[in-house]
This record gives C-alpha cells, sequence and structure tokens, in this order.
C-alpha cells in the first residue's frame, strides 16, 4: 500500500509553534514516528509539506497512480480552502484528515471543516497520535475492502 501524508501551512514550524496547542514534537519528529510505524505495517509513504495552497492542490492532483490513500492535514486551509475541497472530490483518492490539537475544543471557526464530509474519517486531538491513528485507519480500511 502507498500512503501520502501532505502537511499544509505552519506545521514546518512545530515543536516551537504554540507548544501548548500543538505539543513539543517537531514535523520531522513526526515523520519519523508515522515512518516507523508505516514500515511496521508494510506501507510505502511519501511526506511531503508545504505552506501553499496551489503547491498543496498539485500535490493532491499527482495522486491516482501514486497513491492508494491520502493522509491529509490541511491545517488552518482545512477551514477555508474550496479550491482544496474540489481537488480531493476530483482525484477520489481515499483519505483521511488528521490534526493535531482538538480543533472542536478551539475558536469556532476551527469547527467547520470542508474537507471533513469527503473523507472516509477524521481525527483530532492526539497530537502526534492523530497520525498514527489516520495510518491506521487508512491500512485497515485498505483490508476492509
Amino acid at each position: 500500500m502507498r500512503i501520502t501524508v501532505l502537511n499544509g501551512p505552519n506545521l514546518n514550524l512545530l515543536g516551537t509553534r504554540e507548544p501548548d496547542q500543538y505539543g513539543t514534537a517537531t514535523l520531522a519528529e513526526v515523520e519519523s514516528l508515522v515512518r516507523v510505524e508505516a514500515d511496521h505495517l508494510g506501507i510505502e509513504l511519501e511526506w511531503r509539506q508545504s505552506n501553499h495552497e496551489g503547491a498543496l492542490i498539485d500535490a493532491i492532483h499527482e495522486l491516482p497512480g501514486r497513491a492508494d490513500a491520502l493522509l491529509l492535514n490541511a491545517a488552518g486551509y482545512t477551514h477555508t480552502s474550496v479550491a482544496i475541497r474540489d481537488a480531493l472530490a476530483a482525484v477520489r483518492i481515499p483519505f483521511v484528515e488528521v490534526h493535531l490539537s482538538n480543533v472542536f475544543a478551539r475558536e469556532e471557526f476551527r469547527h467547520r471543516s470542508l474537507m471533513a464530509d469527503l473523507a472516509i474519517g477524521v481525527i483530532a486531538g492526539f497530537g502526534p497520535r492523530s497520525y498514527l491513528l489516520g495510518l491506521r485507519a487508512l491500512h485497515a480500511s485498505r483490508a476492509d475492502v
């Protein structure tokens, strides 16, 4: 199984950005944790991050034929990007939406995801473990098919 992980804006600042919300793990540390689990599950993993909406859309467009599933942390674009939603709908790649923080315990504008209804599921609030749970969910959903 091939899974692409896409990380949106400001996630490159993990470890120093609002540690009370996001913890102290860096994005590289999260990636390392996820790679260990992916290896254990026999998953081929591609890991990407961009602060640019268009770059994320281009990465989504490249998924067909390249990945079987997507693990997506669109970060702030989760709540604002119709364009990313449209790209996800167009490529029809199964995905799980993940968030490090519990978006429902934060500002009201974060309670709405423009992508959640297209996703297999949404995992939020478990810090870096959100990625592990999402990876395992994608792996299990493949086995259920």
